[in-house]
């Protein structure tokens, strides 16, 4: 266990300016307050705090946060209180330290609810002050280093956590040999199999090509010297993580991979960066495709470095990374390398703006500094309607890999791998989200749900009178982009209620000989027990407030008929599930089509040239075609003589067999009160292990869909292919299957298909 002059010269080492005496006060305080405490593994409880300052230390962080980690577990775990850390230490190290205790209390691995609700404070509470997330990190690496001693059950929780939650957010935090290291850990506990067998492979491979990284770290420092540059020149053998998460998503082998070996060229200035590029792709083949410039384009997490992909002695494939010294510290510790945290400013103080897009101005110069992309990050997930949306945002802005794309005007916007132009204006602003019609890219007019890759620029076009429809959601990626889609679908379809609402009222009125104004009803809105008028008739069309109680609110002497069964069963009778054009049926109630995504219109819609389809028991011939259209897809009539009218998804192939002089415009009418499940086919890739088939069968059956046929075609040792029929309510019950199967670490892709 390290003495406390030692960590007091580890301190002093990188920081002359440090407070000595805080230090001492805050080894003693914690020793004693921890007492005769144990840790799983029979060692004094306090050995562990001192490693998390150790841990700190290597990060050369500032006497505030290591005596923050010295202290983080007394409130919790003695009978220390805040005035009492406030006293002693100042009101700043007791924020700090009563932070980590309010994350210490959440459990972030339960019900997808409750783990999403907990994350959410957590996110909120390291927003305020990063070192809080920068202790708390090497907190869960000691953890993880010792985790062995901790029962079986415990193990496996807290390992899906930190692959989960800890890990990704130290990437976010540019600090990638923490978030290598403990997913390594993690690695080990919730995947031994695999981590026996990479590692086993790994080393066979160490050797066979015994020697070889230091020959070719030879070899590039040799071609370096005969250049001129001054470099250093370091040698590494890739994670296991790294290379089984590599091998899972490109579901090929070991000897596949192409950069298993990785090297590090650092020099002393940006010019020689690409000094050592030309020389390098000079003495040696690249391989195309391979060529990253993260020098010219930082990652979010203000990583840059140049990579590339090289065949080299004895033609084996190397990754070489190419940085300066200053590119390497912050590669290697991300936001604790920022020298806000080490001139006691404030990340606040240091700050002028925090653009939209997650650049700041830093102390004059603009940085896309990883500390303000978390706090952007909170912002935007905090916009979720509920915690599974958190959750889903969450999860979506963490864990994709980026493109980066251009404005017309050279502005930089980076996006997660897959993202489509309308996320590309949603990231820009949401106003232009919600206004966004098609966009240009390249110069190219192009539809808004287009894939961009690296390098597009890209023009959104856009109109006042637009709002994205609801299906839009499908196929953006951001949680951004879908939590803006989702807020426009509710206020939307709340004022679609609100204004059927007034009609009935209006109605109902005249029924009872009463003039119905707006103004007479808001004077009852408290009575009612209602915030707004628009919520009163957002609940009369509901049928959450009989219309006779607003009536007779409004005026008491009113002979009200009793019309409000006969309202209810018009309601009932006519109003229809709303189809995938987002039109509600409810013109024979009030004369009214209402187009989900835009505003009520103010005269009655013309009459729409399409045909109502109920399904199966129409009074129309109609066959469904085994193409898997179900309620809320686009759907296409083909008139045929001999079977009436074939529905197929809008986008079947085979609906190029017919003419398209033969297409009807159809739309979804179903009954409400009779349900019918419709087919649908997804393909789901499963890693090949016991049980992975039940886990896909739980995930659909507690879902409530129904398997029709399932067909497995093996696609090599690792991973199998499955073709599962399904029958499902809808497209959004559909949705919800296909989410649940990607959610579980067994299936590695779900993609839906059509016939």
């Amino acid at each position: 266990m390290m003495r406390q002059y030692e960590l007091v010269e580890r301190v002093m080492s990188y920081d002359p300016k440090a407070d000595e005496h805080l230090l001492d006060r805050a080894y003693v305080y914690a020793m004693r307050a921890h007492g005769q405490q144990k840790r799983a593994d029979g060692a004094p409880y306090f050995s562990h705090p001192l490693e998390v300052a150790a841990i700190l230390t290597d990060l050369k962080l500032d006497d505030a946060t290591i005596a923050t980690a010295l202290l983080h577990d007394v409130i919790e775990d003695t009978d220390t209180t805040r005035h009492e850390i406030d006293q002693l230490f100042g009101p700043e190290i007791g924020a700090l330290v009563e932070g980590l205790t309010k994350i210490k209390k959440l459990d972030l691995v339960t019900k997808e609810a409750e783990q999403a609700e907990n994350f959410r404070k957590l996110l909120v509470a390291i927003s305020s002050d990063i070192r809080v997330l920068l202790v708390k990190l090497a907190d869960r690496l000691h953890n993880m280093r010792t985790i062995e001693h901790k029962k079986p059950a415990s193990r496996l929780r807290t390992s899906q956590e930190t692959v989960d939650i800890y890990a990704p957010l130290a990437g976010l935090m540019g600090m990638q040999a923490m978030r290598d290291e403990l997913e390594d850990h993690a690695f080990r506990w919730l995947h031994p199999e695999a981590y026996s067998t990479v590692s086993a492979k790994l080393a066979e491979l160490r050797g066979r090509n015994e020697g070889l990284v230091a020959e070719i770290r030879s070899a590039v420092s040799a071609k370096l010297l005969d250049a001129g540059v001054v470099a250093d020149v370091m040698g590494r053998e890739k994670r296991p993580y790294a290379i089984w998460r590599k091998m899972e998503n490109r579901q090929i082998s070991l000897e596949q991979l192409s950069d298993i070996y990785g090297f590090r060229v650092i020099v002393h200035n940006e010019e020689d960066c690409y000094r050592v590029l030309g020389i390098a792709h000079r003495a040696w083949k690249m391989v195309p495709g391979r060529f990253k410039d993260y020098i010219s384009v930082p990652k979010r997490n203000n990583y840059r470095s140049i990579h590339t992909t090289l065949v080299g002695p004895r033609a084996q494939r190397v990754e070489l990374q190419i940085r300066t010294y200053e590119m390497h510290e912050v590669a290697e510790y991300g936001i604790a390398a920022h020298a806000i945290y080490k001139n006691g400013e404030t990340p606040v103080a240091a700050v002028e703006g925090s653009p939209e897009n997650g650049a700041a101005v830093i102390n004059g110069h603009e940085s896309h500094n990883p500390y303000f992309r978390l706090r952007h990050l909170v912002e935007t997930l905090l916009e979720g309607s509920n915690s599974e949306e958190f959750l889903e945002h969450t999860k979506l802005e963490l864990f994709h890999d980026q493109v980066f794309c251009f404005t017309p005007k050279g502005r930089l916007i980076a996006l997660p791998r897959g993202a489509t132009a309308l996320d590309f204006a949603y990231a820009v602003h949401t106003d232009v989200g919600n206004a966004a019609v098609s966009a240009y890219v390249n110069g190219r007019r192009m539809p808004i749900d287009t894939r961009l890759r690296n390098g597009d620029e890209v023009q959104i076009m856009t109109s006042k009178t637009h709002r994205p429809p609801a299906a839009w959601e499908g196929f953006v990626v951001t949680g951004r982009a879908r939590g803006a889609i989702r807020r426009i679908a509710r206020d939307t379809v709340r004022q679609q209620y609100a204004e059927l609402g007034r009609r009935l009222l209006m109605a109902a009125f005249e029924r009872s000989g009463v003039t119905y104004s707006d103004d007479k009803v808001r004077r009852v809105l408290q009575r009612l027990n209602q915030k707004s008028l628009e919520d009163l008739l957002a609940a009369v069309a509901r049928n959450e407030i009989d219309i006779a109680i607003v009536i007779r609110s409004v005026a008491p002497e009113a002979a009200v008929p009793s019309s409000g069964t006969s309202a209810r069963k018009q309601r009932n009778r006519y109003d229809t599930v709303q189809n995938q054009e987002g039109w509600f049926n409810i013109s024979k109630v009030v004369g009214l089509k209402f187009k989900l995504g835009g505003a009520a219109p103010a005269e009655p819609a013309p009459k729409l040239d399409n045909l109502p389809i109920r399904g199966v028991r129409s009074d129309v011939p109609v066959r469904y075609e085994q193409g898997g259209a179900v309620p809320g897809d686009r759907i296409v009539g083909v008139m045929t003589p001999s079977d009436g009218i074939r529905i197929f998804q809008i986008h079947s192939p085979r609906l190029q067999d017919y003419e398209h002089e033969n297409w009807i415009d159809v739309t979804w009418d179903l009954d409400p009160e009779n349900p019918s499940r419709f087919p649908a086919h997804i393909v789901v890739t499963a890693v090949n292990e016991p049980g992975s088939l039940a886990e896909i069968a739980q995930v659909i059956g507690t879902a409530d869909g129904n398997i029709d046929n399932v067909k497995m075609v093996q696609r090599g040792a690792d991973f199998t292919e499955m073709r599962i029929d399904l029958e499902v309510w809808d497209l959004a019950h559909l949705n919800q299957i296909i989410g649940g199967l990607r959610a579980k670490p067994v299936v590695s892709n779900v993609e839906r298909i059509f016939e």
